[in-house]
């Protein structure tokens, strides 16, 4: 239904009489019923004949990457029922870099309706049905037909004048598969039919077209593939494949060299497939090559990289501010504090990939960052991180230096672990180097897998730090714990009040105003509830629970403002660093690629900080702008800053989690040049003369 109002509208927006067709209709349809009669108590075929115009097409159950399955909704006589439509083998349809999955010419869609037992012999009732198709040449057109038949109650009869009609739609039928089939999900998605007879007979062909979208990516060649006891299928998994654990269900359409083919239906669990393609056929290497020891290296080495990334300087700033505390010769604290802060990081990574791969596997189309795409959660972090600056400020004192103990008291391992947890919290937004295709990977394997690849990002981003506990040479430059400390610590608060502000910023981005009026509250609120906690410590019993209550009930207040947001959000402008920057598309950038121009395709999203820095510091700059001017480079903004399907569809199809991506398409190019995370002006220049 979602791709029928997309089609809609594209209709909306061009007229049929703007394309030059006519306003007769595109497919003539009627009811046949395969008998003359049907007895009480019995059941009879009709069928839905579309007799569709030549070079237009409807569609399967799946229709692909575009398009609607046709419907029949029928009004029947009390006690009747309709079985489920019987769909013949599709066709594959490409349209420009689309793939449909449907029909041409005449087509039959047979159901079988039940009769009651207490319908009366010599009735004649008449069966009606709506029915809806989309109906598509270079244009779609939705058509309906409210259709009757009249059908007799009374012995079985069948009708020798359709007789021939039935039987060839049954023939177009897929049929059970005999043989044992199964796949196997890495870079690839292997179907196996476990069958020596289809090895020996070697099928000049094979489609496979699964019944459910965003398995396979339709336009991408199926390679086929034998081993000496079956054959192997090779598809190129769609985003909906991701991480799937049940069964792969569609049809498998085989063509022998004799021009006769074999629709069998797929119901194929997860198992073994053996190679049929060589070394590595189905060895899960990643987009481009890496395995999955590969991709653990460049997890491990992007978390290393993560924490020169500027959203989480901030929270580093914390750390810098517990370690100083153990200068002057505490080092086994220091290390204690380490190997929790890392413990922290990394289980952080962990429950944080754990969410995104169940997620996925459930069908959301989520990445990394995706929790920043929700208002809530985005005033969520922006009231945490003002709050760890109201206490570094010392509003209210729960943490490493308190106003009444010594200056040289430390928060301990539970403080670090939990500094640790922020830390990741706060990385979200940010994507390193060697880490983009590292979790691009991760979201195409096995439970297994991906965590072994965020285990190792984890370890990257924990490693600095922990290094700095475990070496007692590396704190040797920091003096002794001393009332400098309450300077440095009030001077850290502001970093943290910046990071709040720019939440608030991009929580402006996602909700306009009117977040940004409830988060700026609830900052107010929640100061109010800090203050009354701290001017009531010194009080007695009963003023000091007197205290916690109202601090309490005023901080609800504050988390209650908060959920205001849930459900809030709207598509935010599309911004960018190039005035004539236009909203990506998918049929944007086909018929900007059809043309023969040359795209430049910039994924970004607002509460993305790397990329606010590209925009800035590379893409705005006035040499890239008057490339861009002289090559004609049609720019392209896919706004992520709000949860996009389409957008993470995109990212998914070019090896990646999140965002930034920036894409190149060169005139004819098959394949678009991945630029990397940090760009430099030379490097986007270097990357148009490609």
């Amino acid at each position: 239904m979602k791709k029928l109002l997309i089609l809609l509208g594209l209709l909306a927006a061009t007229p049929v009489w703007a394309q030059g067709i006519d306003e007769l209709p595109k497919v003539h349809a009627r009811l046949v019923a395969e008998d003359l009669a049907v007895p009480p108590g019995g059941s009879i075929t009709v069928a839905l004949e579309e007799d569709i115009r030549e070079g237009w097409h409807t569609y399967w159950i799946n229709p692909g990457d575009a398009g609607a399955p046709s419907e029949i909704k029928w009004t029947l006589p009390q006690g009747w029922s309709a079985g489920a439509i019987q769909w013949p083998t599709p066709k594959r349809l490409p349209v420009g870099p689309l793939m449909d999955y449907g029909y041409e010419g005449k087509l039959w869609l047979m159901q079988k309706l039940t009769v009651p037992a207490d319908a009366k012999a010599g009735d004649t009732v008449t069966l009606k049905a709506a029915t809806y198709w989309l109906v598509c040449k270079d244009i779609c057109v939705p058509e309906e037909a409210a259709l009757t038949l009249p059908i007799k109650i009374g012995p079985a009869a069948p009708d020798p004048a359709v007789a021939k009609d039935f039987a060839a739609a049954r023939n177009l039928l897929p049929v059970a598969s005999p043989w044992k089939l199964n796949y196997a999900l890495s870079k690839n998605l292997d179907l196996y039919a476990d069958a020596p007879a289809l090895a020996a007979a070697h099928p000049v062909e094979a489609d496979f077209f699964p019944d459910k979208p965003g398995i396979v990516k339709g336009a991408e060649p199926q390679k086929m593939g034998f081993t000496k006891d079956g054959l192997v299928l090779r598809l190129s998994p769609g985003d909906k494949a991701l991480g799937m654990t049940g069964a792969l269900t569609g049809v498998l359409v085989l063509k022998s060299s004799d021009g006769s083919i074999q629709a069998l239906t797929v119901d194929a669990p997860s198992g073994p497939v053996p190679d049929a393609f060589g070394a590595g056929g189905v060895s899960g290497e990643a987009a481009g090559g890496i395995t999955l020891w590969a991709a653990i290296l460049f997890a491990f080495l992007g978390g290393i990289i993560l924490n020169a990334m500027p959203c989480v300087l901030p929270i580093l700033a914390m750390k810098a501010l517990a370690l100083a505390g153990h200068g002057g010769g505490r080092h086994h604290e220091a290390a204690r504090e380490g190997f929790a802060y890392s413990a922290g990081a990394i289980l952080s990574f962990l429950i944080f990939g754990l969410v995104i791969v169940l997620l996925r596997q459930g069908g959301a189309s989520v990445g990394w960052g995706f929790q920043l795409q929700e208002p809530i959660a985005v005033a969520g972090f922006a009231l945490l991180i003002f709050a760890v600056g109201l206490n570094l400020s010392g509003v209210f004192e729960v943490g490493s230096i308190t106003m009444g103990d010594s200056l040289a008291q430390r928060s301990g391992p539970f403080g670090a672990f939990f500094t640790g947890v922020l830390a990741v919290a706060v990385a979200a937004p940010c994507t390193a180097p060697f880490m983009a295709a590292a979790l691009g990977f991760a979201l195409t394997q096995s439970v297994t897998s991906a965590m072994l690849i965020f285990f190792g990002l984890g370890v990257g981003f924990a490693l600095p730090f922990l290094i700095l506990g475990v070496w007692p040479k590396a704190l040797a430059f920091i003096p002794k714990p001393g009332p400098w400390m309450l300077k440095l610590k009030q001077f850290l608060a502001f970093p943290m009040y910046g990071a709040a502000a720019w939440l608030v910023w991009v929580l402006a981005q996602e909700t306009g105003a009117n977040g940004v009026a409830i988060v700026l509250a609830a900052f107010v609120i929640f100061a109010l509830a800090a203050w009354l906690w701290t001017v009531t410590r010194d009080l007695s019993v009963s003023g000091r629970w007197a205290g916690t209550v109202a601090a309490l009930l005023v901080l609800l207040t504050s988390l209650y403002g908060i959920s205001m947001l849930r459900g809030e959000g709207a598509p935010p402008p599309a911004t960018s660093a190039t005035a004539n920057a236009k909203p990506f598309t998918p049929e944007r950038l086909a018929s900007l690629r059809a043309s023969g121009k040359p795209v430049f395709v910039d994924a970004t999203a607002a509460w993305c900080i790397t990329c606010l820095v590209n925009e800035k510091a590379v893409l705005s700059q006035p040499g890239i702008k008057t490339a861009f001017a002289d090559r004609k480079v049609e720019y392209l903004i896919a706004d992520w800053t709000n949860r996009n399907d389409t957008i993470t569809k995109m990212l998914s199809d070019n090896g990646r989690s999140g965002v930034p991506l920036y894409l190149y398409y060169a005139p004819g190019a098959d394949k678009p040049v991945i630029l990397p995370q940090i760009l430099t002006e030379a490097g986007v220049l270097d990357a148009m003369k490609g």
